[in-house]
């Protein structure tokens, strides 16, 4: 693979590592072309955010590609992940410290699985605060991290399948098949809330984005093995 070929446009399905920003590996992507043909710049971009506490498919397009970035965004995406019920954070997630807990004991697979169904469709949810979703100028989290109370509107999202793979309680694992813009950490809060005893997101990996499959995506130290090779 030559730089013409980045330049023409490459679309690269990238395994986001634990802790890594998804900007982060842009700038790792776009470091390693970069480098590796002596060039000054190239367009690099990803086509949909991963949290940091997240890991799994990263669609990451280079020149011309990156034009394309819009319609990877809007397809479906698949997750699987942990839910940990009986306490809440205020991310919805790890990267907060618990601030509620609540009894699990009449917590059973079929109130989990029941509850479950009222999340399949086209249904509304309220981001996380702990976002990067811009309000007044402002990110989210920038407001959250300083402790101001901001009003967050409802999104118009689907989700398409919500199975239940595995409860070893307190730990429930999931599958999860969605629209853009959907958080999974939302759902992992709102579940909880549904079963009177709180919840959030302690893992989590993007399996699927549309037919692109993390089965068929390299590690950031392959990719600079390919193509340094």
């Amino acid at each position: 693979m030559n730089v013409e070929d980045f330049k023409n446009g490459q679309v690269l399905l990238i395994n986001k590592p634990l802790n890594w920003t998804s900007f982060q590996v842009v700038n790792k992507i776009r470091w390693l072309i970069k480098n590796k043909f002596g060039i000054k710049k190239i367009k690099v971009g990803h086509a949909g955010t991963l949290d940091p506490l997240a890991t799994g498919l990263l669609i990451i397009c280079t020149g011309k590609m990156t034009k394309k970035i819009s319609s990877f965004q809007n397809q479906t995406k698949k997750y699987t992940g942990t839910f940990l019920i009986g306490s809440t954070t205020p991310s919805f997630d790890l990267e907060t410290k618990p601030d509620n807990t609540f009894p699990v004991d009449h917590i059973n697979k079929d109130l989990i699985i029941n509850a479950t169904k009222s999340f399949i469709g086209k249904i509304k949810q309220k981001p996380p605060i702990y976002s990067a979703i811009k309000k007044d100028g402002k990110r989210l989290y920038e407001s959250a991290r300083i402790g101001e109370n901001i009003e967050i509107n409802d999104r118009d999202i689907e989700i398409l399948n919500f199975n239940i793979s595995r409860i070893n309680m307190p730990h429930i694992d999931f599958e999860v098949e969605c629209s853009k813009g959907t958080y999974i950490r939302s759902i992992a809060n709102d579940l909880g809330a549904a079963l009177n005893c709180g919840g959030y997101l302690s893992k989590l990996c993007r399996t699927d984005i549309g037919e692109f499959s993390l089965s068929n995506a390299m590690s950031i130290n392959s990719f600079e093995d390919h193509i340094n090779t």
